[in-house]
């Protein structure tokens, strides 16, 4: 029963993050995308959703995981740092090697 109400949880947590999606609002009619750009919390933002990002660009072709229009080196640090974060990084893979080895 435990296992069925953290999987519920799960989903309704990634639904959560799914609308959070990044992407340009046609509401506010934003002038150009060009000159958008994002830098280090956009990118860890992005890195955070990365996962569930992942997924909706396999159905949708109007997400994409990355941001193209970026300012660089604080875009790439703050996404791998997001990306990291959410899939336990190098800590995790540690900790699990551990209790293999028990």
């Amino acid at each position: 029963m435990k296992k069925v109400r953290f999987l519920l949880i799960a989903l309704v947590v990634l639904a959560a993050l799914a609308a959070c999606a990044p992407g340009i609002n046609p509401v506010i009619r934003t002038p150009d995308i060009h000159g958008v750009v994002a830098g280090f919390w956009r990118g860890l933002w992005n890195g955070f959703i990365a996962p569930v990002t992942f997924i909706i660009s396999l159905f949708n072709g109007n997400v994409h995981v990355y941001e193209v229009h970026n300012n660089g080196g604080w875009y790439d640090f703050g996404f791998l740092l997001g990306i990291s974060s959410i899939l336990g990084g190098g800590a995790g893979g540690a900790a699990s090697r551990r209790r293999w080895r028990s």
